[in-house]
């Protein structure tokens, strides 16, 4: 599991002053932007893995073009998820770790399919246009009377000038908020009609409703429900209720495999993210189940407690030796605690059962690179090689693959990977001095010199 990566800007700045309560934000608003940039991003394989199942037949049912939409994992133990651009779907960890089951999970991911389906995004940009038209009518309506007012020493038409703005600037306000609550209740009816034609139980869904309706109860009371984005929990649960309990699907519950994998994928986040507390109560040392286990390793492994980590891990591979994911966990204590050579025996075990992981394919090019055996050296390009064709904006993973091909003495590869990597961190000059330097060494017309010309002729486009 990769945390705190920098991506390059991948959403649009669009201003707003509308008041947003995160409660399954349909946004191409600034509060995604902000969230997306405060919070890191968490790249791991088998979470990612596991969302993107989920979310195959509900963006088939959507009518979704599979591929069109990336599902993103941010550092945020609030409960929350959010579409931006059409592009991507972000998901905060907070609502992984809180949800009991892959049902509850999924139902997020229809609800935001419907927003996507929908065309809210580009809908609510045009919404806010006229809301902003609206706010700059009034605004110059009330100019005019103020200074008719002030022209007539009419104290009275300064302040009715003063007036209409202000009831301008709500009234447009109070119009796209409007329309953002018609497109919740949209999105909501339209996730339990993927539910159903998936054959999948719209309860999660209205489990999660009730329980975050609970969370905000004190928070909402003394709010005007005109001047929210989202429906009252109490009334958005009202309309569900008998949607939802009509479905011939109501009953049905999550395959015990998959049930099982949503255990795994929670325990593993709350080692990650956790207090060293809260993973002991909710994980105690007698508890002996797989999930239990895989949380303590990896608590063990963040407070450097290696043989603890390793001896956890064990257990977890004496009972399912062919998860790809918990070889690669030994793989990651291994290597980032001096042991490669022993790194790359875990690692190699994760590829050959799980081949197309980039990300774990990344790791073994580093534990490779690692062992400090020149003999290593082409095998850690080929995995690294291997991981950025599949993770094309892993920076992490180009800056060793430069650092392999220094080692080898292919000072043309190592500039084009250090330039790849300085453009996704958004190190614009880097990018282009080493992209200059890799065009002057590398043959002309070859795939690696075309790449490192459109990095050095990049201009970044500016939004207003």
């Amino acid at each position: 599991m990769k945390f705190g990566q920098k991506t390059r800007q991948i959403i649009k700045r669009i201003a707003t002053s509308v008041v947003a309560i995160a409660f399954f934000n349909a946004q191409s608003l600034d509060f995604a932007n902000s969230q997306a940039a405060s919070h890191g991003i968490i790249r791991d394989t088998e979470i990612e893995t596991l969302l993107k199942e989920y979310a195959a037949p509900i963006f088939n049912a959507a009518g979704i073009n599979k591929g069109s939409i990336q599902i993103a994992l941010i550092d945020d133990r609030t409960f929350n998820a959010f579409v931006t651009n059409g592009r991507r779907m972000f998901i905060n960890t907070g609502a992984l770790m809180e949800s009991k089951t892959p049902n509850e999970i999924i139902g997020v991911i229809a609800h935001e399919s419907g927003h996507v389906a929908g065309g809210h995004l580009t809908l609510q940009r045009e919404q806010l246009g006229n809301a902003q038209m609206m706010a700059v009518a009034g605004m110059l309506l009330g100019a005019g009377a103020m200074v008719a007012g002030a022209g007539n020493r009419n104290s009275n038409s300064g302040a009715g000038g003063i007036g209409v703005m202000m009831g301008a600037q709500e009234l447009a306000t109070r119009t796209l908020l409007s329309y953002q609550r018609g497109e919740e209740q949209a999105a909501d009816r339209a996730a339990i009609k993927y539910l159903d034609m998936t054959a999948q139980s719209p309860r999660g869904l209205l489990d999660t409703f009730k329980r975050l309706s609970d969370d905000m109860m004190f928070k909402t009371e003394h709010l005007d429900p005109y001047l929210m984005s989202h429906p009252m929990p109490q009334d958005r649960i009202a309309s569900l209720e008998t949607l939802v309990e009509a479905s011939p699907y109501f009953t049905k519950k999550d395959s015990a495999d998959l049930q099982a994998r949503h255990d795994l994928m929670r325990a593993k986040l709350y080692g990650f993210v956790a207090k060293q507390e809260e993973v002991g109560r909710k994980y105690p040392i007698s508890d002996m189940s797989l999930p239990a286990h895989y949380a303590r390793a990896i608590l063990n492994y963040r407070y450097k407690k290696i043989p603890e980590a390793l001896a956890e891990i064990e257990q977890l591979l004496r009972a399912k030796p062919e998860n790809p994911y918990f070889w690669e966990l030994k793989g990651q204590v291994l290597l980032e605690f001096g042991r490669a050579r022993e790194a790359v025996t875990a690692l190699k075990r994760a590829t050959s059962i799980m081949a197309e992981a980039g990300l774990i394919h990344g790791l073994l090019g580093r534990a490779l690179l690692a062992t400090g055996d020149t003999g290593n050296l082409s095998e850690a390009v080929k995995e690294l090689s291997n991981a950025v064709q599949r993770e094309p904006e892993d920076s992490e993973t180009w800056r060793y693959l430069a650092m392999a091909y220094g080692n080898q003495g292919n000072i043309g590869m190592a500039e084009y990977s250090a330039a790849q990597e300085a453009f996704l961190i958004g190190d614009q000059q880097s990018a282009v001095n080493h992209a200059d330097k890799a065009k002057k060494l590398l043959p002309a017309g070859s795939p690696a010199a075309l790449k490192a010309d459109d990095i050095f002729n990049y201009r970044p486009k500016r939004y207003n």
